[in-house]
């Protein structure tokens, strides 16, 4: 089941960036891999995925609406998060929602396969892989703190990934590390 394997290694890499106790949605969380990595480190963490068997597996960790974020309305309008984690999912026209969604000083660390990857596996089909860049214009309003577009040799995928952080609600930029202290 989806959900049940380690942290995304670009979360545990990126992680330093969400401040201590935050706010964080884990959109499309499976059953909860990183639900129970983040709440460990001390996050208010709420997840969203249609399939209920994997909520039920997930709500053992934090809280999970299941919802069909793709047909149906979206189950946090108004709502802004300090940090917005999204791996292995892509529905282009929820892109803007999820990066509306990231709090001022807030951000969106996103992470899923790309065109390539229909050479190596699946998925395979265009509306599931992210062409060259699209994740950097799908962020414009986000200052990018890493963005990488390639080849995984294990297992073998082609991914885009991107750590992007938004302004603070001063509008200044806050110093953030690339790694953590």
């Amino acid at each position: 089941m989806h959900g049940t394997e380690n942290p995304s290694v670009w979360l545990q890499r990126w992680v330093h960036l969400i401040a201590p106790g935050s706010t964080v949605l884990d959109v499309a969380c499976g059953a909860g891999r990183h639900l129970r990595y983040l709440a460990a480190l001390g996050h208010r963490v709420t997840g969203v995925d249609h399939n209920p068997e994997a909520v039920a597996v997930a709500q053992a960790s934090a809280p999970v609406i299941c919802a069909d974020i793709e047909n149906g309305p979206w189950p946090f309008v108004g709502q802004t998060f300090a940090c917005v984690v999204v791996t292995n999912y892509l529905w282009r026209p929820l892109l803007p929602t999820l990066v509306a969604s990231v709090a001022p000083g807030g951000v969106l660390i996103y992470e899923t396969f790309a065109a390539g990857n229909e050479s190596v596996g699946k998925p395979s089909r265009p509306d599931f892989l992210l062409q060259p860049g699209e994740l950097l214009q799908a962020t414009q309003g986000l200052r990018t703190v890493a963005y990488e577009d390639g080849f995984e040799a294990s297992p073998e995928r082609f991914v885009q990934r991107i750590a992007a952080v938004r302004a603070g609600a001063s509008g200044a930029i806050e110093r953030w590390p690339l790694q953590a202290a």
